[in-house]
């Protein structure tokens, strides 16, 4: 349980593979150690984009960092979630010292260490991955390059028949249909990378941190090359955007379950960064009936349709969404912290979530104030179309006292702002600031 470098004890991992199976020992491990360790509220913290162990557990120990400090004197038990998912190297997590340098955002060649993390959580798929990566190199402008390309990024993100994961792939369900796979598997790939440059083109532009910039008068349209990268970033993410509903309902929600049943008492405050926050949310569809341990969520910078949780889609009387009526399994609030630097989820998500047939309902509203807002996300704006939802700014959100029910919007881009192009601030998470909302949504000390 126990390790060294850690901030704070007692500390557990449970790890889970794409499928959701948990490691037995870790399990076993955390449920024996609840009751020992006399803990009364038990954080349970899932990453988003990462790379391995070591990466995930860093971001655990700095986030945690000021914990014991904010709350003296509380039974507080920790965990972090570790699964299978991907960090491209051209994206940081800021800490306490600037990031390290990476590639340029327009870079559309694999790097050696994007390569070993793709080798790594797509196993299997070396040739493939290797030819993907040599027509990044050779960026030729022929149409049946851009087609293979598209066809290989496909077949790189797909998985098995009849496996959970397809389950758990839509936010949305229009009539009880998930949503359709999204153009950048299905569209024309040429296209597809001609939209993702000119949207990176403005990125790059911008004169503020993780704010798109206007196109200058003139402005040429970029290399669809120079959007190629995106496209297989965007791809990756699609396939742990599966993962991390499927970890959270067939995974981790059981776990959950189970620690309510081992210790009745226990009090478990769940909180996801990014697709993380996709994890934990659909952790709530994993309880059993009448599990009432769950006691908070905080979601920082979600990568997952603001609309998940609402019974129907503004446009359309028809859907909802997936999560429809699931924060009604906590017993306390949903605290959903969004920031407009974040321009993964304000320009990237949008373009990357189009749905197939949708062409005229992109999903942000960065892009030239020309998009929709459909299918925005989790992280830029917070949760949408729930009645009751309350809306406030960090400060306010400390001061408290926050709602003890319901959905709880907190404009967190006071402190979560620091990040340059392709991603903006979307993994500045590391901040007390932030801790201390996760101690406020539980009412942990």
């Amino acid at each position: 349980m126990a390790d060294p470098g850690m901030s704070v004890e007692p500390y557990w991992e449970l790890t889970f593979d794409a499928d959701g199976d948990v490691d037995g020992p870790e399990r076993d491990r955390l449920l024996a150690g609840v009751t020992r360790r006399q803990v009364r509220d038990l954080i349970v913290f899932a990453h988003g984009w990462n790379n391995d162990r070591a990466g995930a557990t860093a971001l655990y120990r700095d986030f945690y960092a000021p914990v014991p400090r904010l709350a003296p004197g509380g039974a507080i038990g920790y965990v972090g979630v570790i699964w299978p998912s991907m960090l491209f190297c051209d994206e940081r997590v800021p800490r306490s010292a600037p990031p390290a340098a990476a590639p340029p955002a327009h870079a559309s060649a694999l790097d050696e260490e994007t390569r070993h993390a793709l080798l790594e959580t797509f196993p299997g798929k070396a040739p493939l991955i290797g030819r993907i990566s040599l027509i990044l190199e050779q960026r030729h402008s022929q149409d049946a390059e851009f087609a293979e390309f598209g066809r290989l990024v496909r077949e790189l993100v797909e998985v098995v028949p009849g496996g959970p994961q397809p389950l758990f792939a839509a936010d949305t369900l229009a009539e009880g249909v998930p949503q359709s796979e999204p153009v950048l598997l299905t569209g024309d790939t040429a296209t597809v990378c001609g939209e993702f440059a000119q949207a990176l083109a403005g990125l790059a532009g911008s004169g503020s941190p993780g704010v798109p910039g206007p196109a200058a008068e003139g402005f040429a349209p970029p290399n669809p090359w120079d959007g190629a990268r995106e496209l297989l970033r965007q791809a990756t993410y699609y396939a742990m955007k599966r993962r991390a509903g499927t970890v959270g309902e067939r995974g981790l929600g059981p776990v959950v379950g189970q620690l309510a049943a081992r210790a009745p008492g226990l009090r478990v405050h769940l909180v996801g960064h990014s697709f993380g926050g996709r994890l934990v949310s659909f952790a709530l569809g994993g309880l059993a009936e009448g599990v009432r341990a769950v006691k908070s969520v905080t979601l920082l910078q979600g990568a997952f349709s603001h609309y998940a949780f609402a019974a129907r889609l503004p446009f359309d009387a028809r859907a909802g969404g997936m999560l429809q009526g699931q924060q009604k399994r906590i017993d306390g609030p949903l605290v959903c912290c969004h920031s407009r630097f974040d321009t993964a989820l304000g320009t990237l998500y949008p373009l990357a979530s189009r749905m197939a047939g949708e062409d005229e309902s992109f999903l942000g509203v960065d892009i030239g104030r020309r998009l929709g807002p459909q299918w925005g996300a989790m992280g830029h704006d917070g949760v949408q179309a729930v009645p009751g939802t309350v809306g406030l700014d960090l400060a306010g959100a400390l001061r408290g006292p926050l709602p003890t029910a319901g959905c709880v919007n907190v404009d967190v881009s006071e402190v979560v702002r620091r990040g340059g192009p392709p991603c903006g601030a979307h993994s500045d998470i590391v901040h007390p600031e932030l801790a201390r909302l996760v101690l406020a949504a539980g009412r942990i000390g």
